[in-house]
C-alpha cells in the first residue's frame, strides 16, 4: 500500500512521551522534518495527542504521535495525562524524551516501568545535548540528541527503525487460507447503513489481500448471492459475508462450502480468535439486567438500523430470551474498569491497530470478563458459529473441547 492509502490501523505507531518542556515536541518535529507540533517555552503547549501519518524511512508508512506532558497538573492536566496514557494501548514503539539537563524523574521512571510491563520496544532520548555535551549511556535503549542543532537526529531515526521486531508483524488476513486461482465470493449488503459510494475498510482490505495471493474475489449483494453461486463453474473456495447477513447467507451457501465473515477474519488478524470464540459462550448464560458493553473502535454517524445499537441488541434479546442492559463505547473510550459487565461485544476493530485490540482483550482476561466480537456473537445467535469456524480447525477443536467439558 502507498503512503496515502495505508490505513492508520496498518501503520506502525511511534509515540513520543515526556515531561512538559523536555523538548518532546521539538524532537518530534526534528525526526519528522515537519512542524508537526507547536513548540513553545510555555509548559503544556501540547494538549490532546497529535497524530501524523507519514513515511519514515526505512520503516515506511508510520503514525507519529506527540502526547501531552505526563507531569501535567490540575483538573485539566489530569485529563491530558489520562489521554496520554491511553495512547500506550496503540503504541508499537515508545519514545521517552528526557530533558538532558535534568535527568530522569520518578514520573518518567514509572512510565519506563509501564513500557517494560507492556513489553513495548522503547528508547530513552536525552534531549538538549547542545547544553550538556556527551554523557555516558547505560543501555542500547538510550541516545543523546539535540533537537535545536539536529545532532544525532538521523541516528535516532535509524535506532527507531531497529526497534521493530519480526514478532510484531500482524497475522495474515488471508494468505494462509487461499491459493492462487481460488475463487472467493464476498457478500456485501448495500443497505441504508452502507456508506455512499465506497466499500468499508474490512471489505477493501480483504479484496486487496485476495488479489495479493492471486485469488479471484467476486463481490455481490446478499440479494444476488444465490444467482452468483449458480453462475460459477465450480463451488468457490469460501464465502465471506458481512456479519449482519449471516442468517440469510448461511441458508443459501451449501454446507460443503466454507463460510465465514469479515469480522471473524479480523478477529484473528488483529487479536486472538480463540478469546472471542470462547467469549461468545457467555451469551448462553445472560440474564435479565446483566450489563453488556457493545464497543466500537471508531466513531461514525449511526443510521436508523445501526448494527451496534439496533440489530445486535435485537439478536441478543431474541437468542437469550432475556432483557440485558446494553451500554456502548466508541473510539478511544474503552473503559479500563469492566467490573459490573457480564460480557463485552467488540466490533471487528478494522480501525484499531493490533496492539490496541490485544490490549483490550487482555483487560477483559485480567478482569475475567468474557469478550467476543460482532461476527462471532452474530454467528452464535444464528446457531452457525461452528460452521463459521470451519476454516480454522485449531480454533474449532478448542470450541468443541470446551463444549465437551461443559457437557
Amino acid at each position: 500500500m502507498s503512503l496515502n492509502t495505508t490505513p492508520s490501523s496498518e501503520r506502525i505507531h511511534i509515540a513520543f512521551f515526556g515531561r512538559r518542556n523536555a523538548g518532546k515536541s521539538s524532537v518530534v518535529n526534528a525526526v519528522t522534518g515537519q512542524a508537526l507540533s507547536v513548540v513553545s517555552e510555555v509548559k503544556g503547549t501540547t494538549t490532546d495527542p497529535v497524530y501524523k501519518a507519514m513515511e519514515l524511512l526505512p520503516l515506511g508508512p508510520v503514525m507519529i504521535v506527540d502526547t501531552a506532558g505526563i507531569d501535567d497538573e490540575g483538573e485539566l492536566g489530569s485529563l491530558r495525562v489520562e489521554k496520554t496514557r491511553a495512547v500506550l494501548a496503540k503504541t508499537d514503539i515508545a519514545i521517552l524524551v528526557v530533558d538532558g539537563t535534568a535527568g530522569i524523574s520518578p514520573v518518567e521512571e514509572e512510565l519506563l516501568s509501564e513500557f517494560r510491563s507492556r513489553k513495548l520496544p522503547y528508547l530513552i532520548v536525552y534531549n538538549k545535548s547542545d547544553l550538556t555535551g556527551e554523557r555516558t549511556l547505560d543501555s542500547v535503549h538510550e541516545i543523546c540528541v539535540s533537537a535545536l542543532t539536529g545532532e544525532n537526529i538521523n541516528e535516532l531515526r535509524e535506532l527507531i527503525a531497529r526497534q521493530v521486531r519480526p514478532d510484531t508483524n500482524p497475522k495474515p488476513l488471508l494468505a494462509d487460507l487461499v491459493s492462487a486461482g481460488d475463487i472467493l465470493v464476498l457478500v456485501i449488503p448495500i443497505d441504508e447503513a452502507a456508506p455512499k459510494g465506497r466499500l468499508i475498510l474490512p471489505q477493501q482490505q480483504v479484496i486487496r489481500a485476495a488479489l495479493e495471493e492471486g485469488a479471484i474475489p467476486i463481490c455481490c449483494r446478499d440479494s444476488e448471492l444465490a444467482m452468483t453461486l449458480k453462475k460459477l463453474p465450480a463451488p468457490p473456495r469460501m464465502v465471506i459475508t458481512d456479519s449482519q447477513a449471516f442468517g440469510s447467507v448461511s441458508a443459501i451457501v451449501p454446507e460443503e462450502v466454507p463460510l465465514t465473515s469479515f469480522s471473524i477474519l479480523f478477529a484473528r488478524y488483529k487479536g486472538d480468535l480463540e478469546t472471542v470464540v470462547r467469549g461468545a459462550a457467555a451469551l448462553d448464560t445472560l440474564r435479565d439486567g446483566d450489563r453488556v458493553l457493545l464497543s466500537e473502535g471508531c466513531t461514525h454517524h449511526r443510521q436508523c438500523n445501526d448494527i451496534g445499537t439496533v440489530k445486535l441488541p435485537a439478536w441478543i434479546r431474541k437468542y437469550t430470551g432475556c432483557e440485558p442492559e446494553f451500554c456502548w463505547s466508541s473510539g478511544t473510550e474503552f473503559p479500563r474498569d469492566l467490573s459490573g459487565y457480564a460480557l463485552v461485544v467488540h466490533c471487528g476493530a478494522c480501525m484499531l491497530p493490533p496492539r490496541e485490540v490485544q490490549f483490550r482483550q487482555s483487560i477483559c482476561r485480567e478482569q475475567q470478563v468474557p469478550i467476543t466480537n460482532y461476527g462471532t456473537a452474530i454467528a452464535h445467535c444464528h446457531g452457525i458459529l461452528r460452521r463459521s469456524l470451519s476454516l480454522f480447525p485449531e480454533v474449532l477443536a478448542l470450541l468443541e473441547e470446551g463444549e465437551t467439558h461443559a457437557g
